[in-house]
């Protein structure tokens, strides 16, 4: 998808949080997105305040997975899993809290 995608992806789950006031329930519901963004954070924060040393391989944290041999299709299913089990939690939390 590239940055452009994330980047157009995350605007448009926020702007819709924001309409159906559900902002609460965002982070939940887009957590591998928040996963890639605070795996670059924490990438960069971690090299320039540990002299270099970084936390993972490389970031985001899909290509971490890939550089210690995950192929590419197990990082897809892996985070597909996970984004179809923080959708159903959300759905869950959204029902509950009307």
């Amino acid at each position: 998808m590239g940055e452009t995608g994330i980047m157009g992806l995350t605007i448009t789950l926020a702007t819709l949080a924001f309409l159906t006031d559900s902002v609460l329930i965002l982070p939940i519901v887009a957590m591998p997105l928040v996963v890639t963004t605070l795996s670059d954070l924490i990438q960069m924060a971690s090299k320039k305040f540990r002299g270099g040393k970084r936390v993972f391989r490389i970031a985001p944290i899909h290509h971490h997975f890939e550089a210690i041999g995950w192929s590419s299709y197990k990082v897809t299913m892996r985070f597909w899993i996970l984004s179809v089990v923080f959708a159903i939690i959300g759905i869950i939390l959204a029902v509950i809290s009307r």
